[in-house]
């Protein structure tokens, strides 16, 4: 029995090891030679995970340690009987601290009054909904494949979000087809129908925000302040969104210490099951996010500023940045 892992994966060495061969390596070392004999791979975004790496191979589960599958061919994996498994709503949390930690920042923690609209409903964005409504704001939300399916009460489109809110945040996968394609969802049109110069945030996927078009409405005056996680491109991100961003960070909103267990917990629980190993994550298990937090223990377990001035010292380490982060603690109530 073998299992590759990414060797960024935390909390996960010692598990494996008493019932198979283990073998750590970095994304770029995990090859189709490597997979060959492999039974199990467990990765981040990083790989691609598709014909080239497992055409050929034993391997009969992938399991990423994230809650997005972009890196995944899943249509292959279904065809070829590799089972997929992935960890939904592991960082939710923790990107919803980014989100409001990065929002209280640039409002100087006063956010009553203010109208936020949340693009993209579902693990985070609920999650941001609870707490900003905690937090006095008032929330829109846009989620059209949840309003075709649940109703369209309670839900708005994506031009009254355009149109009324100060802070647009977007946690949305990343899709080029279906009815509702989230590839450069904010396009220039989306820019240009800004009414209010909000603050625009993307903390979901570096291909929801077309960064020309971005660029264009930061220089026109459109946005008030961008705030920037995922970046199109990345790890080569773009120089000038870096260099006009408020805050920019090397894609960690979701890099807290109770997320990484969970994702971690979530792969381990898919390997073990597939392959019939017996084994659990031995470590302790972090708690439900909090219904509600405050400005104030937001602002004291992240400041947003500090991993910006980082990035933009250093924009040329941006997956150094990533994979050596000081993992934060998720904020309590």
């Amino acid at each position: 029995m073998k299992i590759v892992i990414e060797n960024h994966v935390p909390y996960i060495k010692g598990i494996f090891e008493p019932v198979a061969d283990t073998l750590y390596l970095p994304a770029g070392e995990i090859t189709r030679d490597v997979m060959r004999d492999a039974d199990a791979l467990i990765t981040r975004t990083r790989t691609r995970c598709d014909a080239s790496l497992l055409e050929g191979s034993g391997c009969r589960i992938v399991a990423t340690a994230t809650i997005g599958t972009d890196h995944i061919d899943l249509d292959w994996c279904r065809r070829n009987g590799v089972e997929v498994a992935n960890a939904p709503g592991c960082n939710a949390p923790a990107v919803a601290q980014y989100v409001l930690a990065s929002v209280a920042t640039l409002f100087g923690g006063d956010l009553r009054g203010k109208t936020i609209g949340i693009v993209g409903v579902g693990h985070v964005g609920s999650i941001v909904e609870r707490w900003a409504g905690g937090l006095g704001m008032s929330v829109l939300l846009c989620d059209p494949p949840r309003a075709e399916a649940e109703g369209s009460d309670g839900f708005v489109s994506l031009d009254e979000i355009a149109s009324e809110c100060d802070v647009i945040t977007f946690h949305t996968p990343m899709t080029r087809t279906g009815n509702h394609p989230t590839f450069h969802l904010a396009d220039r049109l989306f820019f240009n129908s800004l009414r209010r110069r909000p603050v625009v945030i993307n903390s979901a996927r570096g291909q929801v925000t077309d960064t020309v078009a971005w660029i264009e409405a930061i220089d026109r005056g459109l946005v008030s302040h961008s705030v920037v996680d995922c970046w199109e491109g990345e790890p080569a991100i773009s120089s000038e969104l870096l260099r006009r961003a408020d805050i920019a960070t090397p894609h960690i909103a979701g890099y807290s210490e109770a997320g990484k267990i969970r994702a971690t917990i979530a792969v381990v629980e898919a390997v073990s099951r597939n392959l019939s190993l017996g084994v659990a994550f031995n470590g302790l298990v972090p708690p439900d996010a909090p219904a509600r937090v405050t400005v104030g223990s937001l602002l004291s377990t992240y400041d947003p500023l500090a991993d910006t001035r980082e990035l933009k010292n250093n924009s040329g380490l941006f997956e150094q940045l990533r994979n050596n982060y000081n993992l934060r603690k998720e904020p309590l109530a």
